[in-house]
């Protein structure tokens, strides 16, 4: 389904919103597109050699670092295996509930492709499931100027990308996933759209618990730690809930919150 350090992120309030760091801001700016959809306007630009996503004049993300997506996307897998490389010798073992390739991996938002191209390049993981509900975004992936970082993970026969808003994904599909990795806001305090308050709010957490199997994994990426979050992923029924902080170079670390579907 980001904010002004080193991880291209913006945090939440008391600090900025999204916002591209001032250090870039005297680079060339060029739009590349502009489209209006039932969620508003989405445009990308090239900021330098970096591309930028823009949603409702919010900034996203850009690709000028990923460390955050590639984390939150090995916090969930780490989780999910306490550590453990999963093979296709070894996965049934170590993940119950796990499909033939290995554990299945729901992302919510395909964003600048930096979380789908890091879980395809691990070959432990099975199905990688993408939902993304701006088809603009997916058409940059396809066809457009972001092509070259999503190519290899899409040509992957383990990916798919799901054009659909996730919360409805969530409701309406009867699939089952090991891990399921959300970051499509700067965190539960701080959502690009109202409507995506829903999400982590009880009956999206809810969504979230029915979609995943026994003992998956519940990784939310957040620009900074939430105690309310927390005691909502418990009070909705998740077990071994805890934050894991990604360090950066500049600023305050960056948040995985991580709960657990009891087996």
């Amino acid at each position: 389904m980001t904010t002004p350090h080193t991880t291209g992120r913006t945090p939440p309030t008391p600090r900025p919103p999204r916002t591209p760091e001032t250090a870039r801001a005297s680079r060339t700016v060029r739009t590349l597109d502009r489209r209006h959809g039932p969620y508003g306007e989405v445009v990308l630009r090239r900021r330098g050699e970096d591309y930028e996503i823009i949603a409702n004049g919010c900034f996203l993300m850009d690709t000028s670092d990923g460390r955050s997506e590639r984390l939150l996307v090995d916090a969930a897998y780490g989780a999910l295996t306490a550590g453990a490389p999963v093979t296709a010798e070894n996965h049934r073992a170590q993940v119950p509930g796990s499909g033939d390739l290995g554990p299945s991996l729901l992302i919510g938002g395909l964003g600048v492709g930096f979380s789908l191209a890091h879980a395809a390049a691990n070959p432990g993981w099975g199905r990688i499931a993408v939902v993304e509900r701006e088809e603009a975004i997916i058409d940059w992936h396809m066809t457009g100027p972001l092509a070259p970082l999503s190519r290899d993970a899409l040509a992957d026969p383990r990916s798919v990308i799901i054009h659909r808003d996730l919360l409805t994904h969530l409701r309406e599909s009867r699939d089952r996933y090991d891990a399921i990795c959300l970051d499509i806001d700067n965190g539960p305090d701080w959502t690009v759209t109202d409507d995506n308050r829903n999400l982590y709010a009880p009956s999206g957490l809810a969504l979230c618990q029915g979609r995943l199997a026994p003992g998956g994994i519940l990784a939310v990426w957040s620009a900074q730690p939430s105690p309310a979050f927390e005691e909502a992923l418990r009070n909705a029924g998740f077990s071994a809930v805890r934050t894991e902080e990604i360090r950066v170079a500049r600023g305050a670390p960056d948040v995985v919150h991580l709960a657990v579907r009891p087996a």
